[in-house]
């Protein structure tokens, strides 16, 4: 029988088992996908402990992920778009965490032959957020970008789609992680005490704007260094209200497939690149959860369940 991961009560990811899954049934619109790769992202760490229960409601036992890849091996009524042995990439409608998943064909795309499955399972969420903060930052070519965990999953997107419009880009990261960021683009300076200051010696001109996908007590600097909140955004921080910083946790939303187009022509150019830092069995999903919640890893955690 088929397996996924799930959790029947919040706490860490001891929580979690890998269980006996019954394939969904693709209903009428839907198509069922064998899956093939699934990006770990924090908000899976974070549904998982339960710190986002006021903003995503869940019946437990419930599953994670909605990163997806993999081959269509079952279609619904109704829908042309996919075929048997279509293979696609993009969002699923039931966890991804698993062997099998059920999406809408609105949120998928082909997987082009040349991106290997760990990286087409790897951009719905991560890139889709990217290319919607940086839109909702407004920031513009010829602008610098401040971005806060630029190393981490969302900040590898954010830092190349700033760069392939014309920004410059610093971004704070451990110094493991500053060759990373350099090849990519970007200015890198070290987390810590007296950031404000390296900060302003890489960008003399100033910091336009800020991306905080690191939550870790970066706000205040932020705010400092962007000359207010207005044009600082958090995806990590809960504390955003209390700084009048704007918090998004939507990720790509209706966007979303725009945003992977762009990013696989991106891709297709060689103008972007997606680090992947390990792969798991979905059977070490727990694992795979606790080395993201670390940080500091420098590319993607992907499970691979088949």
């Amino acid at each position: 029988m088929p397996i996924a991961a799930q959790f029947s009560e919040y706490g860490t990811s001891d929580v979690l088992r890998i269980v006996d899954a019954p394939a969904p049934v693709a209903g009428p619109g839907q198509v069922r996908i064998a899956v093939r790769a699934v990006s770990v992202n924090p908000v899976d760490w974070k549904i998982l402990q339960g710190a986002l229960q006021e903003l995503i409601r869940l019946d437990l036992p419930a599953g994670l992920g909605s990163d997806v890849a993999g081959v269509v091996d079952q279609v619904g009524d109704g829908v042309t778009a996919f075929a048997v042995g279509d293979e696609v990439l993009g969002s699923s409608s039931t966890p991804s965490y698993a062997q099998f998943a059920l999406a809408d064909p609105a949120e998928l795309v082909t997987r082009p032959a040349e991106v290997p499955w760990e990286v087409a399972g790897s951009l719905a969420g991560a890139g889709g957020t990217a290319w919607k903060v940086l839109d909702l930052l407004g920031v513009t070519a010829g602008e610098t970008l401040l971005i806060h965990a630029a190393a981490g999953g969302v900040g590898v997107f954010a830092v190349q789609l700033a760069v392939a419009r014309g920004m410059r880009v610093i971004g704070t990261a451990s110094e493991s992680n500053h060759e990373l960021l350099r090849s990519i683009g970007a200015i890198p300076v070290t987390y810590g005490d007296g950031l404000a200051d390296r900060v302003r010696a890489a960008a003399p001109q100033g910091v336009d704007a800020v991306l905080d996908a690191s939550g870790r007590g970066e706000l205040p600097v932020s705010i400092e260094l962007a000359g207010g909140p207005e044009r600082v955004l958090t995806i990590a921080a809960f504390d955003a209200a209390d700084h009048g910083v704007r918090f998004h946790l939507g990720g790509g939303g209706q966007d979303t497939i725009r945003a992977i187009r762009d990013i696989l022509a991106l891709i297709e150019d060689g103008r972007l690149r997606l680090p992947i830092w390990r792969t798991y069995p979905l059977t070490e999903a727990a694992a795979a959860l606790d080395a993201s919640q670390t940080g500091h890893l420098g590319g993607k955690i992907v499970l691979l369940p088949s």
